[in-house]
């Protein structure tokens, strides 16, 4: 691992922790704002390309949009995820901050909130404009909104602990999606599940409820996972 470390890394790891990691944390993912869009025109272009699959007709696009919209929305998210500690893990900055005073939890949800935010949160926003192109009946916009709303976080919360876990691996491979994909299987299946209740007819608030408690308990425990997954690649 290069010892080599950004002039903003000791920046890093004075003052008010959490804040000051999150103005690097965001300021980073400007400069990189090229790399970032990469999961945004996956999601667009493999949804684009559904129609020209399956065939134009309303009814079989309406029947699919849901899980379509997931499915591609988790893997756009697990796209992003192989990235996010490796740049620090590659130039001592992650070393670093696991050395700071401040509690290893604090600088993993700072970077686990920039992560949804330059990704998780376009993937949100776009969804009712793909669901329009595959034809999503009205009454799923917006369980599709606020279920993707609640999904993402979660899905860069979970994905973080397997991107801690293999971090100091030169080429992960399909390691960081076998790890992963278990954990994001439920938030699939009640994101979908929401949308698709409403569309048939039917309330919607248990799914989005259970994907709430899901973030509550992410956010809560999975940054602790991830600390503790990155002191074990770090000590390798």
């Amino acid at each position: 691992m290069s010892t080599e470390v950004r002039p903003d890394t000791f920046a890093m790891v004075e003052g008010p922790g959490f804040l000051r990691i999150l103005r690097r944390e965001l300021l980073l993912a400007y400069r990189q704002r090229g790399d970032l869009a990469n999961p945004l025109l996956f999601f667009l272009m493999v949804l684009a390309l559904v129609p020209l699959g399956v065939g134009p007709a309303p009814d079989m696009l309406a029947a699919l949009a849901p899980g379509m919209i997931w499915i591609v929305a988790l893997l756009a998210n697990l796209l992003a995820q192989d990235g996010l500690f490796r740049g620090d893990f590659a130039d001592g900055s992650l070393e670093q901050l696991a050395l700071s005073p401040q509690p290893l939890y604090f600088g993993v949800l700072a970077k686990v909130l920039v992560h949804w935010l330059v990704t998780g949160l376009p993937l949100t926003l776009f969804a009712p404009v793909l669901g329009l192109m595959l034809s999503l009946p009205e009454s799923g916009y917006l369980p599709l909104l606020l279920s993707m709303l609640l999904g993402t976080a979660s899905l860069s919360l979970l994905g973080a602990i397997g991107a801690g876990l293999t971090v100091s691996l030169h080429r992960p491979g399909l390691l960081l999606p076998l790890i992963v994909m278990p954990l994001y299987a439920p938030v699939l299946i009640f994101g979908t599940g929401a949308v698709q209740a409403a569309i048939e007819g039917f309330a919607y608030g248990g799914q989005l409820a259970v994907l709430g408690a899901m973030l509550a308990a992410a956010l809560a425990l999975a940054p602790l996972a991830v600390a503790g997954a990155l002191r074990i690649s770090l000590s390798d």
